[in-house]
């Protein structure tokens, strides 16, 4: 981490690939970015190209969750294990439904993202002491495959594409800024950096965008 500008208290976040099968941790760094720390193989996930729908669908999720201390289980059945945060606010909208959805060693997955025992020891311990510093989250973005254009027209044919790209306004905004995007949802779709406090209603209208002062010119 010293190596990057970063230190086990900098908050953290994590980025999960499912087609390449691979689990990213980034660190915010002494710049106040974010910085690649190391990639992990993923062992195992569940189900195919997608988001997860119903329990019981064997369907590992994809969105945008938060980890809080409250999620981290030190006594899995899976060795360590932090729950992912499924269903959240996007997910309760369209009214999905799944319980125990985590990351955790094992290497055996019916929904979950499974590591090897030696890659969730390191991952569960960089979460912990992340939350050590202070930090109460720690940002996943669970994604179907790099969000690149190119990907996106091989899967062209997935009714989950305007879903995807919905994803993809978040990650371009983190690939773009190496900052953290602010996630809310409404209208059923996520919504990032968005201006104004208060929580939105997942189901109700989005608020109009204020323009901009070259806008308004």
């Amino acid at each position: 981490m010293a190596a990057i500008g970063s230190s086990p208290i900098e908050p953290m976040m994590i980025r999960v690939f499912k087609e390449s099968s691979e689990l990213e941790v980034w660190k915010r760094t002494s710049s106040g970015q974010y910085a690649l720390l190391k990639t992990y193989p993923i062992c195992k996930w569940s189900g195919a190209l997608g988001p997860k729908i119903q329990e019981g669908d064997y369907q590992s999720p994809e969105g945008f969750y938060d980890v809080t201390p409250a999620l981290m289980n030190p006594k899995s059945t899976y060795f360590l294990s932090f729950n992912v945060g499924f269903p959240n606010k996007f997910d309760q909208a369209w009214g999905r439904t799944g319980s125990y959805l985590m990351i955790h060693g094992d290497c055996k997955s019916v929904g979950c993202y499974a590591m090897t025992d030696d890659g969730i020891k390191e991952l569960y311990a960089m979460v912990r002491e992340s939350f050590r510093g202070g930090n109460r989250s720690v940002q996943l973005q669970l994604l179907p495959f790099r969000m690149t254009e190119a990907n996106l027209a091989r899967h062209a044919a997935s009714p989950h594409v305007p879903f995807w790209r919905n994803l993809k306004e978040g990650t371009d905004i983190f690939d773009r800024t190496l900052q953290l995007p602010a996630v809310d949802v409404c209208e059923k779709r996520y919504v990032f950096n968005r201006t104004g406090a208060a929580p939105l209603d997942p189901n109700g209208t989005c608020p109009v965008a204020p323009l901009s002062t070259m806008a308004a010119l």
